[in-house]
């Protein structure tokens, strides 16, 4: 059984009659209609045409762009059908899962995908790499300052406080000041 499914963005002026008619022509004999932004990824007409595709069945959309605006999304979405035995059909675009070229196509969108990740991944590791090299400290930024951490460490050894009674002084967590204590220590040790 062909499903169709037909989508326009919210409160846009576009009219779904179009997709429709295309769909129809194209021998769908359900069309789900859906009236969501592409970008989002809760959509619940699709997701109920989804669900309820059998095996055999295929769904079919007037243009790619009204299943998703991202190849990400796309990818998802065409696992979640390819996963109930269904298949996939773009009219404009003419993909088909049914057919071989169809599957190939496919893969190829896939193996995009997974080539920009890594490319996106590599670009991040080395912007990284570089600001490190550049002294420039990545992460957050410290809540104490130098001069703060000597006087944690001056009052601590002068018992003048508990490491709860500081950190309540200066603003910070126990934990923080307890740490500043530690390597404060671990310092003398080693020093």
């Amino acid at each position: 059984m062909q499903i169709g499914y037909a989508r326009v963005s919210r409160g846009d002026s576009q009219d779904v009659d179009a997709q429709r008619h295309a769909l129809i022509e194209a021998g769908c004999d359900v069309i789900h209609q859906e009236e969501a932004s592409g970008a989002k990824s809760d959509r619940p007409v699709l997701a109920a045409a989804i669900d309820g595709l059998s095996h055999g069945d295929v769904l079919v959309v007037w243009k790619l762009d009204r299943l998703s605006r991202s190849l990400r999304d796309l990818l998802f979405t065409l696992e979640a059908i390819t996963a109930k035995g269904a298949g996939f059909r773009s009219i404009t675009e003419a993909i088909d899962t049914t057919t071989a070229p169809g599957r190939l196509m496919t893969q190829m969108l896939g193996a995009f995908a997974e080539f920009e990740r890594e490319i996106i991944r590599e670009r991040t590791l080395h912007g990284l790499e570089h600001a490190r090299r550049a002294g420039i400290r990545l992460g957050r930024r410290p809540s104490l300052n130098a001069h703060q951490r000597q006087e944690i460490i001056a009052k601590s050894d002068a018992e003048e406080g508990s490491p709860a009674q500081l950190a309540h002084l200066f603003g910070v967590s126990r934990s923080t000041v307890q740490r500043v204590l530690r390597e404060h220590r671990a310092g003398q040790v080693t020093g």
